[in-house]
C-alpha cells in the first residue's frame, strides 16, 4: 500500500489581493471570494491516500517551506506570471515537483512546461489520479489530456478544507459545466469545447440537502438545457433555498422557467448583457442577445424578485467613445443591481485572440495585464487611453455613493429585504472598495457625461 502523499494546491492571485506574512484578508472583499469550489473539486478527485491542503493567496500567505511532496498550481491568464514565479521557486530552490492546470495552462501548455513538470489539460478529475500515480512511480508525463469528466461520477467535495468564514456567505455548488455557445471572446466555452453537461438531478438535490439555505451555483449557464433546468428548479422548491447563479438573458423569454426559478428560491442572476451594440454581439456570435429587448427582460426579472448583476464588455470594434455614456445611462435607467464592467480582453485560446493576433492588434503579452482592466489590444474606434478612461468613468459613476443609494432603495421595492441587506448593498459597497483598491477608481466622477470628442487615434 502506498504511503500518504502530501499535496499542496495553490491558487495564486494578483499583488493587490495577495496576503503576505503579517497581513490579513480584508473582510470588505469577502463577497468576491467564492470560487474555491474548483479547488475543492480537484481535492475530491484525489486518491484517498493523498492528503491535500488548499492555499488561497487571497486568504493566507504562501510558505515556500511548506511540507509537501507534490505542488499543484491552478490559474487563469492574469495570474500566470505569479504562478510561474511560485513554480520556479519550488522547483529550483526547494527541489519539488510541480504540476499545473486551469485555463491558462490548458491553452498554453508549452509555455507552462517551461516552469513545471507536468500540465493537466482541461478538467482535473479524469487526469489528476493518473498524474499522482505516475508521480509515485517516477514516470510523470509532460501532458495529460483525458477529455471531459463524467459528471455523474463526481464526489461531493470536503468543504472543511477551506475556512468558510473567509469566503462569501453562500455555499457553492455546481449542477452543470460548460456552455454550447460559440462566443468568440469567451475562454469558458473554449475550455469546455463548446459542450454543455449536467450532473444527475438526484445527485444535485442530495448535495443541496447537506448545505445551508444560501446557495451559489457556480454554473457557466445553468439554463442552457431548459428541460434540465425545469426539473432542477421544480425539485428545489420544497428545499426552501435562496440561490444565485449565472445564466443567459433568454431566461426572461421563458415564462414557465422564470416562474420556477422564482418559486425555487432564485434571488439573483449574473447575466452577460456584454454590449448595447447589436453589431458587437453579432461579431461575437452572441446574436441570441437582443439589445432591443434588454429593458423588458430586466423588468420581468425584477418583477420576479430577482436581482441582476450585469456583465458589460467595453472596447469592441463597434464601440465609439459614445458607448460609455450610453452604457451608464442604460444601467442606471433600468436599475441594474450590480455591475461587472470590463475591458474587452482577448484571452489565449479564444477565437478573438487568434483574430486579433493575426491582424497585429495584440499589443501586450504581459499576462498580468490580462485582468479585464488593462487595454492589451488596439481598439478600432478609439485610443487605448480613451478606452481605459471610459471604463474607469463608467465604474466610478455607477458605484458613486449617490447611485448606490438610489438603486438599493429602488431595489427594496422588488427584492426580498434579506437580499437587500445581506447581498445587494454589501456587493455594491464591496465593488466600490475593490475599485478604489485596484487602481480603477477615479477621484472625480466627471459629471454625467464623458467627453466623446476625444480623438480616436
Amino acid at each position: 500500500m502506498d504511503s500518504e502523499l502530501n499535496f499542496l494546491l495553490i491558487n495564486p492571485t494578483a499583488p493587490e489581493w495577495r496576503i503576505v506574512p503579517g497581513s490579513k484578508p480584508s473582510p470588505r472583499a469577502r463577497i468576491f471570494r467564492f470560487s474555491m469550489l474548483t479547488s475543492l473539486a480537484v481535492a475530491a478527485s484525489l486518491p484517498d491516500n493523498v492528503k491535500v491542503r488548499i492555499l488561497d493567496e487571497e486568504v493566507e500567505a504562501l510558505d515556500f517551506g511548506a511540507q509537501a511532496d507534490l505542488i499543484g498550481i491552478s490559474f487563469m491568464t492574469f495570474n500566470a506570471p505569479r504562478a510561474y514565479e511560485i513554480a520556479d521557486i519550488f522547483r529550483n530552490q526547494k527541489g519539488k515537483t510541480v504540476i499545473m492546470g486551469g485555463y491558462h495552462p490548458t491553452f498554453m501548455p508549452e509555455e507552462a512546461l517551461r516552469h513545471c513538470d507536468s500540465v493537466c489539460i482541461g478538467e482535473a478529475e479524469p487526469n489528476l489520479p493518473q498524474m499522482v500515480q505516475d508521480f509515485r512511480q517516477g514516470c510523470l508525463k509532460r501532458i495529460y489530456d483525458k477529455g471531459p469528466a463524467d459528471l455523474a461520477l463526481l464526489k461531493i467535495p470536503n468543504r472543511k478544507l477551506i475556512s468558510g468564514t473567509s469566503y462569501i456567505w453562500a455555499q457553492a455548488i455546481q449542477a452543470t459545466r460548460g456552455c454550447n455557445n460559440h462566443c468568440t471572446y469567451c475562454s469558458i466555452t473554449s475550455f469546455f469545447n463548446h459542450k454543455f453537461r449536467a450532473r444527475p438531478v438526484d445527485q444535485v438535490i442530495a448535495e443541496l440537502k447537506t448545505l445551508g439555505r444560501n446557495i451559489l451555483f457556480l454554473d457557466d449557464n445553468i439554463t442552457t438545457d431548459k428541460d434540465y433546468a425545469h426539473e432542477l428548479f421544480t425539485r428545489m422548491i420544497p428545499l426552501n433555498k435562496r440561490w444565485f447563479s449565472q445564466c443567459s438573458i433568454t431566461i426572461a423569454d421563458n415564462a414557465t422557467l422564470l416562474d420556477l426559478a422564482m418559486r425555487s428560491g432564485c434571488k439573483g442572476l449574473f447575466i452577460g448583457f456584454e454590449s448595447l451594440s447589436q453589431q458587437n454581439l453579432h461579431e461575437w456570435k452572441k446574436d441570441f442577445n437582443r439589445t432591443q429587448d434588454y429593458a423588458k427582460a430586466i423588468a420581468r426579472l425584477h418583477r420576479h424578485g430577482i436581482s441582476i448583476q450585469a456583465a458589460i464588455v467595453l472596447g469592441h470594434d463597434w464601440d465609439t467613445p459614445q458607448a460609455f455614456s450610453n452604457t451608464l445611462d442604460f444601467l442606471l435607467e433600468n436599475n441594474i443591481d450590480a455591475l461587472q464592467c470590463t475591458i474587452l480582453t482577448p484571452f489565449p485560446g479564444t477565437p478573438l485572440f487568434e483574430q486579433m493576433d493575426q491582424a497585429g492588434r495584440i499589443l501586450e503579452r504581459n499576462w498580468s495585464k490580462y485582468d479585464f482592466k488593462h487595454v492589451v489590444f488596439q481598439p478600432r474606434q478609439m485610443s487605448r487611453s480613451t478606452l481605459q478612461s471610459g471604463l474607469e468613468w463608467v465604474l466610478t459613476n455607477f458605484y458613486s455613493r449617490r447611485n448606490i443609494l438610489r438603486r438599493v432603495l429602488k431595489g427594496a421595492g422588488y427584492l426580498d429585504p434579506y437580499i437587500v441587506v445581506t447581498a445587494s448593498l454589501p456587493l455594491n459597497l464591496s465593488y466600490r472598495y475593490r475599485l478604489q483598491t485596484n487602481g480603477v477608481w477615479k477621484t472625480q466622477t466627471g459629471g454625467s457625461r464623458i467627453d466623446t470628442t476625444i480623438a480616436c487615434v
